[in-house]
């Protein structure tokens, strides 16, 4: 799920790029909508496997300031900063996921 989510969105972010289709508030809300549930189902069974519930919290956190940052003001300051903030928490727990899931 992880790899899919991963090049999926890198193909679409690639041909949005391309596009102009990023400075649209509009795509962050579709793109976090096609993330939501690929994460869920992600983190959801990394961590029935692993048993360590901190990816799910990391992960959920995560997601929250995504969904969070859509209420902001785009291209505010404030809607960056929460937005990285929680791709790179949600990245954070899909890396926590896939070592402790390998384990």
């Amino acid at each position: 799920m992880c790899v899919v989510h991963c090049l999926a969105g890198s193909v679409l972010l690639a041909g949005l790029s391309a596009t102009g289709g990023l400075w649209n508030h509009e795509v962050h809300g579709i793109g976090l909508a096609i993330a939501l549930p690929l994460a869920i189902v992600a983190l959801v069974r990394g961590v029935r496997m692993h048993k360590h519930h901190i990816v799910g919290v990391l992960g959920g956190i995560g997601l929250a300031l995504m969904a969070g940052s859509l209420f902001l003001t785009h291209g505010s300051l404030d809607e960056i900063a929460v937005s990285i903030c929680g791709v790179l928490m949600l990245a954070s727990a899909h890396v926590l996921n896939l070592r402790w899931s390998r384990h």
